[in-house]
């Protein structure tokens, strides 16, 4: 607890004005977070700006070995880093949830630092010879979430930073503390200045999106917010690379075998309770097999324990703040006044602290339900019965976003098939939501644009530059 103590000390407070942040598993008071101003981000931009240069000129291999002693620092606080984590955001320590995100720090660092990168020759014909290498764009802008605040916080900063940028970072108002415990850890191995965490409010996401001296902007988030960082970014013409919301749809063909693919499916779509980008929100299932998937979810769901994220038995955790649970308060009741018909869950406690709302599965639902158009971002899974392929595909497609997908068969072949018609960035065959810091990862539609991960994640995050001669 004693180096616990240290790290929380450490981000929290300052001479300035505050926040408290709450348990949003037990409303007690996690710590005080530093609320940043307009004049706190520019300094930043200013220090970054400053850092950058030098950083630049260390080159890819010295860049890479900061980072994979930055990994290494990650990796001796992790505890400290996931105990914060799960206080603050509410996600239990055990199950994909907070050592998993801490741990998938760890290892999307070491990625970005490993991951090769060479000059390309695009013609060399013995009169001409071009290559494309790609230069530091300068100092790039992070703007987060509070669903995976670490992990995907390290998804922005570990490509620019390799890449030979500065970040400025601002976290979701939810979750501040667990970035500002994260990046202090980090920076114990970077030069001053060059990585910064701004903890303020609205006003400083957008002067970070607008601010002339950031050549781009990485954002993960709403739709909405997204198209306002468009249009505040356009004076400037800023790089932007934007992860924005989804509305998941998993297609289960009738030749799956539902015993076998229910324990993936259920963590396909309730990782973190429901609250991630590209988990599984709506599920369609051929008529033929459709009792029996509901039946085997419905025993996966009865073994998942809800709990505190203290709790080391708890593999699910609360809602992280009170308008996500009203969210999925409201979308679940607006199916049980259609006639859906309930599975399990459906009845948030009244008497418990905290924003727990059960693990909910919804039978015999409309597509045009509320549930199943609207994002959930919560413990609550549709399950629609279709007829056809074709009828399937159609429903999977008729949505404006497209970020991830899934399609679960026997016949992976035939999978591969159906995957191929669906309109979304990623298409999982048998499994649903699984990145790889290998695999470039990026939305269709309003889902958003440009590709994180892998190679072409590290090229998003440079200027191309051709060298003909």
């Amino acid at each position: 607890m004693e180096s616990y103590d240290a790290l929380l000390a450490a981000v929290s407070g300052g001479t300035g004005e505050t926040r408290t942040m709450l348990d949003p598993a037990t409303g007690g008071v996690v710590g005080e977070a530093p609320v940043h101003s307009v004049a706190d981000l520019d300094r930043a931009v200013a220090a970054a700006l400053a850092a950058q240069p030098a950083w630049a000129g260390l080159g890819h291999e010295g860049r890479s070995a900061a980072l994979l002693r930055a990994a290494d620092a990650v990796e001796r606080s992790a505890e400290d880093l996931a105990r914060l984590l799960s206080r603050e955001q509410g996600k239990p320590l055990n199950g994909p949830n907070a050592r998993f995100e801490v741990g998938s720090c760890v290892a999307w660092l070491r990625a970005a630092a490993t991951i090769p990168l060479e000059a390309e020759t695009i013609v060399d014909d013995g009169q001409t010879r071009a290559e494309l290498h790609y230069r530091p764009i300068g100092v790039v802008g992070a703007i987060g979430p509070w669903n995976w605040p670490m992990m995907i916080t390290v998804w922005q900063i570990a490509p620019a930073l390799r890449m030979g940028n500065s970040v400025v970072v601002k976290p979701s108002e939810y979750t501040p503390l667990s970035v500002l415990a994260l990046a202090k850890v980090i920076n114990e191995e970077l030069p001053e200045g060059l990585l910064s965490v701004i903890s303020g409010g609205r006003d400083v996401g957008e002067r970070l999106a607008g601010h002339p001296a950031v050549g781009k902007i990485m954002f993960t988030g709403s739709t909405a917010t997204g198209k306002a960082i468009i249009k505040s970014s356009a004076d400037t013409v800023k790089r932007l690379t934007l992860e924005l919301g989804g509305n998941d749809a998993g297609i289960v063909l009738p030749d799956a075998d539902p015993k076998a693919i229910a324990q993936d499916l259920f963590w396909g779509a309730f990782i973190n309770s429901g609250q991630t980008c590209a988990a599984l929100k709506r599920l369609y299932v051929h008529e033929d097999i459709y009792d029996a998937v509901c039946e085997e979810l419905g025993a996966v769901a009865a073994a998942a324990p809800m709990g505190n994220g203290l709790d080391e038995t708890s593999v699910l955790g609360p809602l992280q703040n009170k308008q996500q649970f009203d969210i999925v308060n409201r979308l679940v009741d607006s199916a049980k006044h259609s006639g859906a018909r309930i599975l399990t869950g459906g009845n948030p406690p009244q008497e418990q602290p905290g924003y727990f709302y059960p693990t909910t599965l919804v039978a015999d639902i409309d597509n045009d339900n509320p549930l199943v158009a609207e994002e959930q971002f919560g413990p609550a899974l549709p399950i629609i019965k279709y007829s056809t392929v074709n009828e399937a595909v159609a429903m999977a497609n008729g949505l404006d976003v497209g970020l991830g997908a899934s399609v679960w068969s026997s016949d992976p072949a035939a999978a591969r098939k159906v995957a191929a018609r669906i309109q979304a960035g990623t298409v999982w065959i048998n499994k649903h939501g699984a990145v790889d810091p290998r695999v470039p990862f990026g939305g269709a539609k309003q889902s958003g644009y440009g590709l994180e991960f892998g190679v072409e994640g590290l090229k998003a995050l440079g200027t191309p530059q051709i060298i003909n001669g």
